[in-house]
């Protein structure tokens, strides 16, 4: 077994925040930009910098959440990462972190999830450049011209040459930065970020060039723009992304069979937590997937009793739903069923036609026998495997030739 150093330096992720202004239902650190979250991204760039101890400040209820991205982000660098609960405001969740800090860290980086793109570059060079007195910021440089404005009035100009535009990570010695944290605690002040809190305990903050690709997502619009950036090497290349999903259920219960979103009049249904169509079912965790968005269990299953009974209509149009807030258009869906029954041939291209129809893209079915072989053979269900590929937002689209529209581009 290979004994790793403990790392000098620390990362406090701060992954608390609402996301109030980005209008999702979730925290904004788990909302997802492709297929993988804000938090999941950040933790990318950070495990792929220099090791450091890392922290996770979650919000209540999503630690395990946080744990799972966590883990998948530091693959062998896990046992470097840690998860805390953070408080009511950022300030109070950076001081969870600093109390899980191990005894050898010398140097803290505090890093916002919402900067999930940050370059791991920038984050191995603000780490460099803190000293035992200085804290460190990466910075760019103000472009805009900037007007003073009071009561809706222009009354002079700002000069943006004495001006920079601050991002994440920020970075401190340790003991500077925790003396720092203890006097605002104690005076109530909440600064708005860690280098105004540390330069007023009287410490000084320095800058490093920081990168355009640092932005903080905060708005729909900064959740394209990073949905773009991401994609964009993806889309040149016009590589899908492909998933397999296989589902089995047992002939049983009442009432007629629902398979490939039509009613069955007279066949025997399947057993399920919904209306057991096995087709539906399997394709849903092909799409799922090949977005990389988990499965049926984890979207549609006992835990979510409102999907109990439901048809594939439901599960399907959900489904389209997921992975086009996750950046995805469906490409196409290939389906076998094995069975004795139904006889499926006759009612093919009507199933294949209101599956597509949800799904928005081309579903083909075909259906075999097992020639007796195993519980489909026997009569005692039917099972199913589906294959689907995905692609990014608007590629297929680009793929065929068409220019995109401006509503695509801006939207």
């Amino acid at each position: 077994m290979t004994i790793l150093p403990v790392p000098r330096s620390a990362i406090i992720v701060v992954a608390a925040g609402s996301g109030t202004r980005l209008g999702a239902e979730a925290p904004k650190a788990f909302v997802g930009i492709d297929a993988r979250s804000v938090l999941r991204h950040a933790l990318d760039g950070v495990f792929a910098a220099s090791p450091a101890q890392v922290v996770v400040v979650a919000p209540d209820g999503w630690q395990g959440d946080a744990e799972t991205e966590l883990r998948a982000a530091a693959g062998d660098r896990a046992d470097l990462g840690h998860v805390v609960t953070g408080g009511a405001t950022r300030q109070q969740s950076v001081a969870a972190g600093l109390s899980a800090l191990w005894g050898d860290v010398e140097i803290v980086l505090v890093h916002d999830a919402a900067r999930a793109l940050t370059p791991p570059s920038q984050i191995d060079a603000v780490a460099a450049a803190v000293t035992a007195e200085a804290g460190i910021i990466p910075a760019l440089p103000v472009v805009d011209t900037l007007k003073k404005v009071v009561d809706g009035v222009v009354v002079g100009a700002v000069d943006r040459s004495e001006l920079a535009a601050a991002q994440t990570p920020q970075g401190f010695p340790r003991g500077p930065l925790e003396a720092a944290y203890a006097a605002a605690g104690d005076s109530g002040i909440e600064y708005t970020d860690d280098a105004a809190l540390f330069s007023a305990a009287g410490h000084p903050v320095r800058y490093i060039a920081g990168s355009e690709r640092a932005f903080k997502i905060t708005t729909p619009a900064d959740l394209q723009r990073a949905r773009h950036l991401l994609g964009a090497s993806v889309a040149a290349t016009g590589a899908p992304r492909v998933g397999i999903g296989t589902d089995v259920h047992a002939f049983g219960g009442e009432g007629n069979l629902w398979l490939a979103g039509l009613e069955w009049p007279g066949e025997q249904p399947l057993s399920g937590h919904s209306d057991g169509d096995a087709v539906a079912h399997a394709i849903v965790d092909a799409l799922l997937g090949a977005a990389g968005l988990g499965d049926i269990g984890e979207h549609f299953g006992t835990s979510h009793p409102e999907y109990a009974g439901a048809h594939a209509d439901v599960f399907l149009a959900r489904t389209r739903e997921l992975l086009a807030e996750a950046g995805f258009e469906i490409g196409n869906v290939s389906v076998q069923l094995q069975g004795n029954r139904p006889r499926f041939s006759p009612r093919r291209a009507e199933a294949e036609g209101v599956l597509s129809a949800v799904l928005g893209a081309p579903v083909s079915v075909t259906a075999t026998t097992t020639d007796g072989l195993g519980f489909p053979g026997r009569g005692e269900g039917i099972a199913v495997t589906a294959i689907a590929s995905v692609v990014p937002d608007g590629h297929r689209h680009l793929k065929a030739g068409a220019q995109p529209s401006a509503s695509r581009l801006e939207r």
